[in-house]
Parts: structure tokens; sequence; C-alpha cells
């Protein structure tokens, strides 16, 4: 089994959270990936840059100034004090974009409803799973940011939710794998007010019912979808929420057509 998880939303800006979550992981047998968004250090970059930041639909649009500061705090600042940390805690972490190693190659797609700028999609194509094998089987643990790059000298701002459910997707031609979308929350919330409303177990069904509902905005509408293909596709488990040890948080997504609004 390879344990992919991937940590966002707030707990980049959490201090505490993400030693808990590093922590977490840090102790998990086996081998395991770690890939991670980049929380609102970059706003706060462009905002001391004044620069401003646009999103729609929860995602990022990234003209060619916000792409050199998202590279610098995704892939350099961020990604490096987590590396730094897992390495204290004895954990063999190399720090990646997608261009080490042609890591991970993504394509800049046709716009429709509105132009994201310098933003990258993947094919089933994009990962170099060769290369992530090798660092696997030599005992390193990959720390995969966000910045992808697309072959011809040029780099993307790719969504992290989609780079976990691309990557899980390429590894069971060959592994089991366990997805687990880590965020600040316990799980999916039927009431953001209550963080006790999770939901413990979801389909899709009910993913698009509440999302109908307005339940489920957002960012969070991108994370589920990747993580339905990703559960369609093989990935033996898929979960969301909060990622401490010792705590039984995190919505189970389930491919089950049934209704589960409640916690139990």
């Amino acid at each position: 089994m390879i344990h992919l998880i991937k940590i966002g939303g707030n707990i980049i800006d959490n201090v505490d959270l993400l030693k808990d979550s590093l922590t977490a992981f840090h102790h998990i047998e086996g081998r395991k990936i770690l890939i991670h968004g980049g929380g609102k250090i970059s706003g706060k970059v462009s905002e001391i840059l004044g620069v401003s930041s646009y999103f729609f639909n929860g995602r990022r649009i990234t003209d060619d100034i916000t792409l050199d500061i998202v590279t610098m705090t995704y892939a350099g600042l961020i990604n490096k004090k987590i590396v730094c940390f897992l390495q204290s805690l004895g954990c063999p972490a190399v720090g990646l974009s997608g261009a080490d190693g042609n890591f991970i190659k993504a394509f800049r797609p046709s716009f429709k409803e509105r132009n994201y700028g310098n933003v990258g999609n993947l094919s089933k194509k994009s990962l170099n799973l060769p290369f992530l094998n090798f660092l696997i089987e030599k005992g390193f643990i990959p720390v995969m940011c966000s910045i992808t790059h697309n072959g011809n000298g040029g780099l993307l701002n790719t969504n992290a939710d989609n780079i976990a459910a691309n990557v899980a997707e390429s590894l069971i031609q060959h592994h089991k794998v366990s997805l687990y979308y880590v965020f600040e929350k316990k799980g999916v919330l039927l009431d953001l007010k209550n963080d006790n409303s999770f939901i413990h177990k979801m389909d899709e069904n009910t993913f698009q019912e509440l999302k109908k509902k307005k339940v489920i905005a957002d960012g969070m509408i991108t994370k589920l979808e990747s993580a339905f293909l990703a559960l369609k596709a093989g990935v033996t488990l898929v979960k969301i929420g909060l990622f401490i040890e010792k705590k039984k948080y995190g919505t189970i997504l389930t491919l089950t057509k049934r209704k589960i609004w409640q916690k139990k």
C-alpha cells in the first residue's frame, strides 16, 4: 500500500495544525507521498508587492507576475519549510516541483468560460512514474508542491487536489493506494458553523445534491470532484478531513448509492 496525503486549506497557514499533520504523516508506516497546496501565503506576498489576487470557482487566476509569486512561495518557502520539518523528525523527505526530474508535465487548457492564465491541467501521461518509483524504492519520501511544467520551458500552477488524484490514479497500475485530502475541518460539513456536523461517509449522489443546495461550494467542489474520480479509477480508500494522530476524523467517500446525511 502507498499512502498519498495531500495537505491544503488553512493547514498550511496554521503552524500547529501543520506540524500535527506532518507528525501524523511521519508516523504512517510504509511507503508514502506528500502533496501540498499553497495556503494564503502567496496572497500575503502578492499584497505586499501590490499585486491583486483573483479566483474563479475556487481556482486562482494566474497571470505572469502571479506565477512568479506562487512559484516562489509554493516551490520555495512552503515546500522547503515542510521538508525541513520532516527532516527534523527523521523523515527522508525530498522536495519537488513538477519540473524536477520531469516529475509532472501539464498542459495549458483551452479556456471557455474564464481564462485562468498560466494554469496546468493533467493527463494520464503527466506523471513520470519511473522517476517516482525510483525515489520510493530508494527510501525517499517525495514532497510535491503544485507547480508543474509544460515541457517547453514554462512553469504552470496546477491544482494540488488534481495532482493528488492524478498521482493516485497512476500508482494504482502497480500498487494499492490510499488517498487522504487533509484540511482544517473534521470532514465534509453539513453546517459550516458546526465542525462536528461532518459526514462520516458520502457517495457521489449525495455530493451532487449537496452541491445543488450550495452546502458544498467553492474549492471543496474541486476537491470532491477530484476525489471521486480517483475512487472510480480504483483507489482503495479516499478520505477527506483533519489528519491528526489517534483522532478518527474524516469523510470516507464511497461509490455505494445511499444517503448519509448526518453523523452516526
